[in-house]
C-alpha cells in the first residue's frame, strides 16, 4: 500500500494497489479508523468511524495537500 509522504498529523494517507481502476481517491487511517475521499471533486466516499468533526479536519488536509496526493496517485497508478 503506497503512502503519501509528508502530510502532517496522526493520519496515514494511502492507496490500495487494486484501486487504480477507480476514480482518483485517497484512504486515510488513524488507529483502527479509516475513511476514503474522492479527489475530483473532493468528497467523502466512505467513513469507517471518524466523527464529523474529524472528517472536516481530514478534508482540510486533503484540500491543502491535494497536489502531493495527486502526484502520489499518478506515480502509483500512472
Amino acid at each position: 500500500m503506497p503512502s503519501v509522504k509528508n502530510v502532517p498529523g496522526p493520519y496515514r494517507f494511502f492507496f490500495y494497489s487494486f484501486d487504480c481502476g477507480e476514480p482518483r481517491h485517497v484512504h486515510v487511517q488513524r488507529d483502527k479508523l479509516i475513511c476514503k475521499f474522492w479527489l475530483a471533486p473532493i468528497s467523502l466516499g466512505k467513513n469507517g468511524g471518524f466523527s464529523p468533526r474529524e472528517l472536516n479536519t481530514i478534508r482540510k488536509l486533503v484540500e491543502t495537500h491535494l497536489p502531493q496526493i495527486l502526484e502520489a496517485w499518478h506515480e502509483h497508478c500512472g
